[in-house]
């Protein structure tokens, strides 16, 4: 019987997991943090061993195989002990789509993965396919494999994610942007980056598409590179030579395989990113048959996602927004540059590598304050403080919330939009937000 390690036991783990025990493998989960109840208790009706607070490495080096979380490094001890005795590592969707027919959508990008995810999912659930939304968001994919197959898998892929698939075929990959994060991972070189997210066409073939932003200068660069067997469909702002999906003349355009059009302002998501997530979701819907009243009503009622430049409430006559998923430069630009009114930017966390020019001169134009949330904010005062703007130091959500509070006019913006990963003051950026949601509706 085959040895089958699994690292971690968050979703995707515990997920894998399950699959593995339910296709014959001898399984054991290890994971140094300690494990949910909810994943224990997974785990434990499948007659599956685990360890938590410790990696017992008499049980995970002689493993045929091991199957990795994306959020641990290839730097961790025992992930280098186990590359260098040359045990296969693969993630829990490599895995996954070993063990299943069904069509894979699936997205990537530095921005806008999940708001694209999640609308391609409305669009297919509202026109009646059986889909599932796994990877980055969603229900893990291997658990759904083993317990709740779907049709259709709509999968939201991470870079880290990406670097430990090999086989995996995606039937339509869509690439929406490419721009510098999470460094830290990559040895700090842009490249290594660059090749993770490229491995989404990997084993594509010509009877799969590729759905690409068409004005992003690192994938038109990087096209160049690769033999793309698959039917590409790239996608602009504006028409030009070779895109199939576009706005022209406030109309909202796609022109393969079927004609599609709608009025842009009927689209419910708005700000120019939204226009390549709209546009990528519509392509995706509309390779995949779906019809296209169904396309056009999905893409005028789509409630947007959480913690992405999510209205909070308005106090006082300040709106407050949070976008606490904005975790690198790009998706702060996208942000200040969706903004119609004088800004308050909530900036600040644990620091990727960013270099924050990209955003210098929309900071000039559009806020009238900045409020830095940080353990340490050193990088920040550096940066900002010489552009003559009003700031104010918070190491709290509290203390944050507080200080915009002083610091906003009516009519103004809060906008927690940080930059940076979230893990020097909170669990996650979804603890951020939610923090940053209570103490707004508290005031």
């Amino acid at each position: 019987m085959k040895r089958i390690v699994i690292l971690g036991a968050g979703e995707s783990g515990a997920g894998a997991a399950v699959l593995a025990k339910k296709e014959g493998f001898d399984v054991f989960v290890s994971d140094m943090s300690k494990i949910k109840d909810k994943y224990k208790k997974l785990m434990d009706d499948h007659q599956i061993e685990w360890e938590e607070g410790q990696h017992t490495e008499s049980k995970i080096l002689c493993a045929d195989e091991v199957i990795k979380s994306p959020g641990i490094p290839d730097t961790a001890p025992m992930v280098k002990k186990l590359r260098e005795q040359g045990t296969h590592i693969i993630s829990e969707i490599e895995f996954a789509g070993r063990y299943t027919n069904s069509k894979m959508i699936c997205i990537t990008g530095s921005n806008g993965k999940t708001t694209t995810t999640s609308l391609i999912y409305h669009i297919f659930r509202d026109a009646g396919y059986d889909a599932g939304l796994a990877g980055n968001i969603g229900h893990s994919l291997a658990l759904q494999v083993a317990e709740d197959p779907h049709e259709y898998y709509i999968i939201e892929l991470s870079s880290f994610q990406l670097d430990n698939m090999y086989d995996f075929r995606a039937n339509i990959a869509i690439l929406l942007n490419i721009t510098p994060d999470h460094l830290d991972r990559y040895d700090n070189c842009m490249q290594n980056y660059v090749d993770s997210k490229m491995r989404i066409i990997q084993n594509q073939t010509a009877d799969d598409a590729f759905v690409y932003w068409n004005d992003d200068p690192i994938i038109k660069r990087e096209l160049a590179k690769y033999d793309i067997k698959a039917v590409q469909c790239p996608f602009s702002e504006l028409k030009e030579r070779g895109s199939i999906g576009y706005i022209e003349e406030g109309q909202y355009k796609i022109e393969y395989p079927t004609p599609f059009n709608m009025e842009q302002e009927e689209l419910s998501l708005t700000g120019k990113h939204n226009i390549y997530n709209s546009l990528a979701a519509g392509i995706a819907s509309n390779i995949s048959g779906i019809r296209k009243e169904s396309i056009r009503k999905s893409l005028s009622d789509f409630p947007g996602v959480e913690h992405r430049l999510e209205k909070v409430t308005t106090v006082r006559g300040v709106t407050y927004v949070n976008d606490s998923k904005a975790t690198n430069v790009d998706a702060c630009w996208y942000a200040l540059e969706s903004m119609r009114t004088k800004v308050i930017l909530i900036i600040g966390g644990k620091d990727k590598g960013n270099d924050y020019n990209a955003i210098r001169e929309l900071v000039l134009k559009k806020c009238s304050g900045l409020v830095y949330l940080g353990a340490d904010n050193t990088k920040l005062h550096n940066f900002f403080d010489p552009l003559g703007i009003p700031v104010r130091d918070t190491h709290s959500m509290s203390e944050c919330v507080q200080a915009c509070y002083e610091m906003a006019k009516p009519g103004e913006t809060v906008l927690l939009s940080p930059c940076c990963a979230s893990f020097d003051l909170f669990k996650n950026m979804e603890d951020r937000g939610d923090q940053f949601k209570t103490l707004v509706r508290n005031l």
